[in-house]
């Protein structure tokens, strides 16, 4: 039987899943990245020697899919988790909270966190208890959640404005990527349950302890090349096209032969790829995009006592601890991570510096008392989708109308909103698609081979 000819389109983790799904399955493999790097989405760049990450990404211990490329790329050991979860949650003049699981199961585990939570009442803690039993009860499958919002559902349900912002959020936000007001009930009911409520264990967090382009984006293409696959960087894919006996993909400069091609790009710019008809290009208008900002804060002195904190009553979101990561060999470098970011994004840095350079002095005293050696800032304008109601309407799945060609990216339709297991996943299973394809055209043509 012939090699299957497989070219992947796009270097994120998507399209890095795929490619190493493939190449595992014994295919011949081509992927192509226009940009001079893989990785994405998830990238660092070097800033006075040392490395920024374009936006602080986290993994939950329940994302399979992402550790196992991890584990393929042998760099698992790079992703820090915690033995059980901790969120530090600060408040300015407030003390400290903190969100933990116990050893119980679920949903025991996270019982005593929840009765001592000293940014609620005691009347909203036995709400947050009766609403986080209302939704295990909810399906991730059940596509009629995606009629309203998380916040919408959240009230009917008991939950204060104050129970939102200052519980509920702290993890709707940085994984939906939007207010829960905003957000889908169906993106939420998967992230709480999946990654929260189901098992005890599913929602410890595991931080990086390098730069994310050393954990992604490098060993990945070292893994594939050494695995027999072709990398080409600096590729840009102008169009695909079937043709006799498969598909041809056209480049700025050469083309290329496929039995089976794996669109793994943005869905921004997957309809200007793909043959007419493949993608709906009011479904990707549609699912439209959420922006995530970073500021990072280079101090002469240690001021964040924690690997990483949620801020209420802040515009800070979440902080991170990324001195050791990033190489910086003086003071601590400090990471604010804003997500859902549509008014962030449209000011400069000296604006976004000017909103929370304050906001993070009034949750660490300490800042106050540190000189700043460095203000940098990161923008992912396009960061995800917009996990809104009614998007699982347009999230496509792996098949198209074309034989021979498959999607993959965190935007289809994974199950999961936009986050790095999803993409993972997505790739995984176009691949997977791709391959039963393959072999079931390759059965067809050594029967026509026989007849004839």
């Amino acid at each position: 039987m012939n090699q299957t000819r497989a070219v992947v389109v796009g270097g994120g983790l998507a399209g890095i899943a795929a490619a190493l799904q493939l190449v595992d399955a014994g295919a011949s493999v081509t992927l192509l990245e226009s940009r001079t790097r893989l990785g994405g989405a998830t990238f660092s760049v070097q800033r006075n020697g040392y490395w920024l990450d374009n936006g602080q990404h986290v993994a939950l211990r329940c994302c399979t899919a992402y550790r196992a490329v991890l584990r393929r790329l042998g760099v698992e050991r790079s992703l820090d988790f915690q033995p059980r979860l901790r969120i530090p949650v600060l408040a300015p003049g407030r003390p400290k909270a903190l969100i933990s699981r116990t050893a119980l199961p679920a949903p025991l585990h996270l019982t005593a966190s929840l009765l001592r939570y000293r940014h609620l009442g005691i009347a909203e803690r036995l709400a947050a208890f009766r609403a986080a039993a209302a939704l295990r009860t909810l399906d991730p499958a059940d596509t009629s959640l995606d009629g309203e919002t998380f916040g919408s559902w959240l009230r009917a349900r008991g939950q204060s404005e104050r129970a939102i912002s200052s519980l509920w959020n702290l993890i709707a936000l940085p994984t939906l990527n939007l207010d829960a007001n905003e957000a889908s009930l169906l993106g939420a009911a998967k992230v709480f349950r999946t990654g929260l409520l189901d098992e005890s264990d599913a929602c410890d967090i595991g931080v990086p302890r390098v730069p994310l382009q050393h954990l992604h984006g490098d060993p990945a293409e070292a893994t594939l090349r050494s695995s027999g696959a072709r990398v080409e960087l600096g590729c840009v894919v102008r169009r695909i096209v079937a043709a006799a006996g498969g598909l041809e993909l056209e480049t700025q400069d050469a083309a290329f032969d496929a039995d089976v091609v794996v669109v793994a790009v943005p869905h921004q710019i997957v309809t200007k790829i793909v043959p007419p008809g493949v993608v709906d290009e009011a479904a990707t208008e549609a699912l439209g995009e959420s922006p995530i900002v970073n500021l990072h804060l280079h101090y002469d002195r240690r001021v964040l006592d924690e690997p990483f904190a949620a801020a209420i009553g802040s515009p800070v979101q979440w902080l991170f601890d990324r001195t050791a990561s990033s190489g910086v060999e003086r003071g601590q470098l400090v990471s604010v991570s804003l997500s859902g970011a549509d008014a962030e994004v449209r000011l400069s840095r000296d604006e976004i510096a000017a909103r929370l350079q304050p906001a993070v002095e009034h949750l660490l005293p300490a800042a106050g008392r540190a000189t700043l050696l460095d203000i940098a800032v990161t923008k992912e304008p396009r960061a995800t989708f917009r996990a809104v109601p009614g998007t699982a309407a347009h999230r496509p799945g792996a098949r198209t109308p074309v034989p021979g060609l498959y999607l993959a990216g965190a935007w289809t339709d994974t199950g999961w909103p936009a986050t790095m297991e999803g993409a993972v996943l997505s790739g995984v299973a176009a691949a997977r698609a791709a391959l039963a394809g393959g072999t079931r055209r390759a059965r067809a043509g050594s029967r026509m081979e026989a007849a004839a």
